[in-house]
Formats: structure tokens, C-alpha cells, sequence
């Protein structure tokens, strides 16, 4: 699903949200007096007209003045609803082809007044009316420049001016005028001032001061950001805004104890968070985060690939002719840690990946496509989550961001850098084991530091990650191939501070290592690699991941 159909489908549920009847059962039980009004005057001009017409209803019914301009007034001229144009109040028509609207004293002046006496005889000695209501939404920024072949001239002609200055008015004057900015809070709204006899509670004003402000920097990043990428294209800008928003509340976060939800970026699409449910219970905060794990892997490779993840780390990936056999070679790394686990496969899962997927317990498996005999199959698990990922992304460069205590770090994502293998130890990698070994090196990378990786014949057959010593994660990786380590070859994501990894790679029967090199020992590290034959490669590359 498209930002744009996302943000569609928003307004639209929004905009139904507003439930009409018991307020107007309410509204008539109160039998509410014009004169004791505290609302007298609202300012009306939306962009998304959903419900509008019902909201500004019952405002006329109980004796609110309604302004209102362009497109609105016409609306709820239509509807027969009382109201005034913005150019009957201002004097001033509309200009600059609409650019020039509600930028006027006559308008601010009436919002931004405080209701005291010093305040007022200004506004009654110029002829200004105070306005108790502010009723904007912006034009649809995020939906223009989403859209097929928008344009750079679209983009900029749906940047709103005059509405988000009458929403920071209206919010700064919060003790005084209530500003609501979304048809989804029409309901509420009127709920608050039927229960005020038409004055707006001070807590129901401070509420939507609070989501006035949020909901322009929301606009206005999203508009730096589009900026950002047209003229500037930095890559680190000395301010950095994020437009994120709430998708949905999730069960809980990485343990029952700790409340989670999901946030989107608007204008970004073809991710995890597009993905499309055909089955299963819903994504899990932990699902998630080993999703995109899933997905990173799988989008690296051009063959076909099929990657197994636990705790967002790998414990088996291989790519083959067919990404049956691909799931089959992945699935065979470690079959005790595949249980359970979260599948990512980067082509259609047909029904003989099916069969092998419902074999056992599984979490999640994300596909960009499913054959229907598959899906029929994979569908018998109830539980299963199954994911379409439609135009399975590449990896493509970027910055990644992680929030610290006080802040947050960024950085390009780790594409492999400029990489120079160089033999170091003298003995060459036949051709198939230099296969091997790109393909070892590509999934390191993906693996928590201190990784290593062991494969034979493009599949992990051996994978050590996410422990403190290399020695250590050297162990695992030998430990987990077992007798399979034999004439296999290894990728260490950091150099080896010692020649112990080697000594122990040397025992298993490893035949080549590409590590980065840059040890202080490097030279100990070649020695013991040439004393065992072993072809050792140096990349000049670190793949860290923390």
C-alpha cells in the first residue's frame, strides 16, 4: 500500500468516525439557550471536507457565526448552512490564484486577542470581530508528492501558507480559542461544548492546542524532507526533522511488560510496513524487528535467496537455481534454530517452499509473491503470518538512525564499502570456493558483532554472532557446522586479534578466510594461516554490526 493510499484511507475512516446521532439526540435533550453561548464566531476552511458539513450544522443550529472561504463556503452554501465569506469580513478578495486567502488583521486579530478589556476595545476600535473557533486542515502536501508524476511545481503549490499560520494562532491563543485541525476530532468537539453549554472546556483547549502544534510540524517536516531531497541532498543536515506517524498499537513491545506501536514514514513506501497480510495473527513488535532483519538479508543477493532469522540475527541463508532448494540449504544450517523462526524469501514462494515452510513452526514468511496452491498451504497454519512484499526492494544506499540517551546516531546503511580482497597467505581459493567465500563475506555483514560465518556451496552451514570475543563466535560458528566445516570457507566481520580463530578454523578443516585485516597480530594471523595452507584473504572492509 502506497503513503498515498495510506493516508487516503486515513482521512476516510477519520472523516466516518464522527458518530451524528447521539450528538444530535444530546444537543436536543440540553435545549440549549443561544444567548448562553460562549462560542459565538468560528472560522471555517478545510482541505479534507469530510463531515464538515454535519459539524458546521449543528455550530449553526446553536448560534455560531460561521466564516468561511473558497471551497468551504461554497460546501456549506450547498448544504444550506448560514454562513459569511472570508472577503465579506476582510474587505479583501482572494488572490495569486488562492495563495492569498486568510493572511489577513481582521482574522488574526480576532484569534490571537486575548478576552480582556485591553484586548478587545483594539478589536472594537478597528472593526474586528473576536473568533472563539478555528476550524483548518492544509492541503494534502504528503498526498500530492506521493502521487505517480507529481511534479516539483505540484508539490510547491500545495504547500499551505495561510492555514498553518491561522493553526499557530489559534493554538497560541488556546486559552481563549479552540482550533481543531482533523475531522476526527469533530465528535469530541461537540461532545465538549454540548457538556459547556457551548464553551469549550480549558482541558478540551489545551488537548487540541497540543495537536494543532504536532500536527504542523508534522506538515512542515514533511515538507523539509521533500525540499531536503529536491535542492539540498544531504545526507546529514544540521537540522533534521522526522515526519513520523502512528499506524497502530501493537500487543506489547519486546515483552508483555512494555507498551508498543508502529510508526510509519509518510512518504516512503515498498517497506516492511506496506506489506499486505494474507494470514496469521497480527505483526508482533518482536516480528517486526526480525522482519526487517529478514528482508535486509534477502533483498542482497540477485539469485534466488532465502533467509531464516531469530532475534534478528540469521541462522541459516542460502541462495540456489530455485528458491525451493534455496529454503532447503537455509533450513538445513540449523534446523534447531529455524523453529520458530521468521522467513524471508526474495522470490513467489511456490508450493514446494510451502510444504517445507509448514513442516515445522514458524513465525512469519515474506514473500513478493505466492503461487495459489502455496498460499492454500501455507494458509492451513492459522497462526502462520504470511507477508506480501510486492516489488521486493534492492538494497539501495541510505542512512539508518538509532535513538541514544539524549539523542540519536546516524549513518550511511553498510552496502560492503570499497572493498580490495588480497591474498595474504600465498595458497589461492579455487574458483567455487571464492563463491563461497563473496557469499560468506555478504552475509557477515547481517550478523551481530562478533560475527563469523561458515558455508559451503552458497549456504550457511555455521553461523557464530553476538557474543564478546571472536574466539568465542569462532567456536559457535565451527561448533553449529560440525563435520560439515570440512573444506568449507569462513568470513569474520572484525579482523582476528589473535591466531587462535585460525588455529581452531585450521582443526575444522576451513580451506579459506576473508577477514578485513588490521590487527596489530596480522602478522601471527598470516603465519598460522600459511602454516595450515588455508587461503586467508584480507578485504580491507569491517562489516561492525552492534
Amino acid at each position: 500500500m502506497t503513503p498515498h493510499k495510506r493516508s487516503r484511507q486515513r482521512c476516510k475512516s477519520s472523516s466516518r468516525s464522527v458518530c451524528w446521532k447521539p450528538l444530535k439526540a444530546l444537543l436536543k435533550a440540553k435545549s440549549l439557550l443561544v444567548s448562553s453561548l460562549k462560542v459565538k464566531c468560528a472560522l471555517v476552511s478545510v482541505s479534507d471536507k469530510g463531515g464538515i458539513a454535519e459539524f458546521c450544522g449543528e455550530l449553526s443550529k446553536n448560534g455560531v457565526k460561521i466564516i468561511s472561504s473558497g471551497g468551504t463556503y461554497k460546501l456549506l452554501s450547498e448544504n444550506k448552512i448560514p454562513c459569511v465569506s472570508v472577503e465579506s469580513v476582510t474587505g479583501f478578495p482572494e488572490m495569486l490564484e488562492g495563495r492569498l486567502k486568510t493572511l489577513h488583521p481582521k482574522l488574526h486579530g480576532g484569534i490571537l486577542a486575548k478576552r480582556n478589556k485591553e484586548h478587545l476595545g483594539q478589536l472594537k476600535g478597528q472593526g474586528i470581530e473576536p473568533i472563539d473557533l478555528v476550524v483548518v486542515n492544509l492541503y494534502p502536501f504528503r498526498e500530492t508528492v506521493t502521487k505517480k508524476g507529481a511534479t516539483l511545481e505540484d508539490a510547491i503549490e500545495n504547500i499551505d501558507i495561510g492555514g498553518p499560520a491561522l493553526i499557530r494562532a489559534a493554538a497560541k491563543n488556546h486559552e481563549s480559542v479552540g482550533i481543531v485541525v482533523d475531522p476526527s476530532q469533530y465528535g469530541k468537539v461537540l461532545k465538549d461544548l454540548i457538556a459547556n453549554k457551548f464553551g469549550l472546556s480549558q482541558g478540551m483547549k489545551k488537548e487540541l492546542c497540543a495537536q494543532a502544534f504536532a500536527h504542523t510540524a508534522f506538515y512542515d517536516s514533511l515538507v523539509a524532507q521533500y525540499l531536503n531531497s529536491k535542492y539540498l541532498q544531504e545526507k546529514f543536515p544540521q537540522k533534521l526533522t522526522i515526519a513520523l506517524e502512528r499506524m497502530r498499537e501493537l500487543r506489547y513491545g519486546e515483552n508483555p511488560h512494555q507498551k508498543a506501536v508502529l510508526y510509519a514514514k509518510p512518504l516512503e513506501s515498498g517497506n516492511l510496513i506496506d506489506c499486505g497480510q494474507l494470514n496469521g495473527k497480527e505483526l508482533s513488535y518482536n516480528n517486526y524487528m526480525d522482519c526487517d532483519a529478514a528482508i535486509s538479508i534477502a533483498k542482497d543477493f540477485e539469485e534466488p535467496c532465502a533467509a531464516i532469522i531469530k532475534h534478528a540475527n540469521p541462522c541459516g541463508v542460502a541462495s540456489a537455481k530455485t528458491i525451493s532448494e534455496a529454503f532447503k540449504k537455509a533450513y538445513e544450517c540449523d534446523p534447531l534454530s529455524a523453529f520458530g523462526g521468521i522467513i524471508a524469501l526474495n522470490r513467489a514462494c511456490d508450493i514446494a517452499t510451502a510444504k517445507q515452510i509448514t513442516a515445522f513452526f514458524n513465525e512469519v514468511v515474506i514473500a513478493p509473491q505466492y503461487d495459489a496452491p502455496a498460499l492454500d498451504e501455507l494458509r492451513t497454519k492459522k497462526n502462520l503470518r504470511v507477508l506480501l512484499l510486492e516489488n521486493f526492494p534492492k538494497e539501495t544506499a541510505g542512512v539508518i538512525m538509532r535513538p541514544i540517551e539524549g539523542g540519536a546516531l546516524c549513518q550511511d546503511k553498510d552496502l560492503g564499502g570499497e572493498e580490495k580482497w588480497q591474498n595474504v597467505s600465498g595458497t589461492d581459493a579455487t574458483k567455487a570456493e571464492m563463491e563461497d567465500l563473496r557469499f560468506a563475506w555478504k552475509v557477515v555483514r547481517h550478523v551481530k558483532s562478533n560475527a563469523i560465518v561458515i558455508a559451503k556451496g552458497n549456504a550457511t552451514i555455521g553461523i557464530g554472532g553476538g557474543v564478546t570475543s571472536r574466539v568465542d563466535a569462532t567456536e559457535l560458528a565451527i561448533r553449529k557446522a560440525g563435520e560439515r566445516a570440512k573444506a568449507g570457507v569462513l568470513a569474520s566481520d572484525a579482523y582476528f586479534p589473535f591466531k587462535d580463530s585460525i588455529e581452531l578454523a585450521a582443526k575444522a578443516g576451513i580451506r579459506c578466510i576473508a577477514e578485513p585485516g588490521g590487527s596489530v597480530n596480522d602478522a601471527q594471523v598470516i603465519e598460522e594461516a600459511k602454516k595450515h595452507k588455508i587461503a586467508l584473504y584480507f578485504t580491507g572492509t569491517r562489516h561492525f554490526r552492534h
